[in-house]
């Protein structure tokens, strides 16, 4: 019997409610952490209460991420999975540029597995840049077909995409295999709706990022509502919705706190009954 609070990443078993760690580096994702001590804490905390599936990418920080998973983690459990994903470098002034030539996406994977300490990472998804701000169309044939080759060579295990549109998850289909999607979707940012099905009929999980992002107050007001409802959070009610969207959800939800950890990972027994579903979907609909 296939357990509902798992899914496959290609041939590797992951935990549904996961963790991201862009909230380990400094404000606006840039520099170090204010306490480095409680970043180590909460990836630690993670890994005990666990949490199998850790979200990172070495331009967090750029480099930071990376090299506080590993002073905190390493050796790694032998079940815990890194994602990680390329294609994009930070500016000196904390910008987020485009860095999707052949070169630059291999030295950003050979950049991962120093910062990381791994001889081959477990999944790398490109993360598409034609949009910073959301998936737009345009070819990826040239980056993916680079990553292809570097997993040929054994150093990467796994591939995916993060803000990417249909046509390009087929168009990197025929390339390599794509076990993840990693996109923007929530309660009321449901763009990708017809992508969640189509991934999930096709064993492929999706990631949703920004759990909260893009509600109008109103829409906020209505989830704060119902979660008061349920004794517990808005972001609890959030993540819950997202597990029962769909069976291939799987959730990274980040911070830096160990307590927000354990609140965020409670989501997970959180259990929606269809008027409450039908609340939230309602409150989705209210003007944004």
């Amino acid at each position: 019997m296939t357990d509902p609070k798992t899914f496959q990443l290609g041939d590797l078993t992951v935990n549904r409610m996961g963790y991201g760690a862009m909230q380990l580096a400094g404000p606006h994702v840039f520099g170090p952490p204010k306490d480095r001590a409680a970043a180590l804490a909460v990836l630690r905390a993670a890994v005990e209460a666990g949490v199998n599936h850790i979200d990172t990418s070495d331009f967090y920080g750029p480099h930071v991420t990376n090299e506080i998973i590993r002073e905190a983690l390493h050796p790694y459990a032998q079940d815990l999975v890194i994602v990680t994903k390329v294609g994009a470098m930070r500016g000196e002034d904390a910008s987020w540029n485009r860095a999707q030539a052949p070169a630059q996406l291999e030295q950003a994977v050979h950049d991962n597995l120093r910062n990381l300490g791994l001889e081959r990472l477990d999944v790398v998804n490109l993360r598409m840049m034609i949009e910073v701000g959301g998936p737009a169309e345009g070819p990826l044939e040239e980056q993916f077909s680079t990553l292809a080759k570097l997993r040929d060579q054994g150093l990467i295990r796994h591939l995916g995409l993060s803000n990417a549109t249909a046509k390009q998850v087929e168009q990197a289909q025929a390339i390599a295999p794509v076990v993840c999607v990693q996109n923007h979707y929530n309660l009321v940012h449901r763009e990708d709706e017809a992508l969640v099905d189509s991934l999930n009929a096709q064993g492929i999980a999706y990631v949703p990022f920004f759990p909260l992002g893009g509600f109008s107050p109103i829409q906020s007001d209505a989830l704060s509502t119902i979660a008061a409802d349920l004794g517990a959070s808005p972001l609890q009610v959030a993540l819950a919705w997202l597990l029962a969207r769909s069976p291939n959800m799987l959730l990274i939800p980040g911070t830096s706190s160990t307590a927000h950890l354990a609140e965020n990972l409670a989501a997970q027994d959180l259990v929606l009954t269809p008027e409450v579903l039908a609340a939230l979907d309602r409150a989705a609909a209210l003007p944004a």
